[in-house]
């Protein structure tokens, strides 16, 4: 699973972990229902998570697209608003669990975070 954050938010490390926990979550029930057997081999090989940063929004859309697109379990998060950013401001995609190559062939190129 890639956790891909906005790197132009400038979110705190406190609130970029909690963005990151709500997309990784949903995104592993979405495979727990839709893709089981991947899913339970992934839970099964240690929940492998890898977080990474793309520069904007319109960035980020794009690959939420991409993914869809090649039918991989995608998740996007919008906050709450309750604390940093306003109400609606989209953070996260998190895309898998998935074959690492396919993942990578759209996430390869990003920066981790550091």
């Amino acid at each position: 699973m890639v956790l891909v954050s906005r790197a132009d938010l400038k979110l705190s490390k406190g609130k970029l972990a909690a963005q990151c926990a709500h997309a990784a979550v949903d995104c592993a029930m979405a495979a727990k229902r839709s893709a089981g057997r991947l899913y339970e081999r992934w839970k099964a090989g240690g929940a492998r998570k890898i977080v990474v940063q793309c520069d904007t929004i319109d960035d980020m859309k794009e690959l939420f697209g991409k993914a869809q697109k090649a039918n991989l379990v995608v998740s996007m998060i919008k906050d709450a608003g309750h604390t940093e950013i306003p109400t609606g401001t989209l953070t996260v995609i998190a895309i898998g669990p998935a074959p690492r190559r396919s993942v990578d062939a759209l996430t390869g190129d990003l920066k981790l975070v550091k």
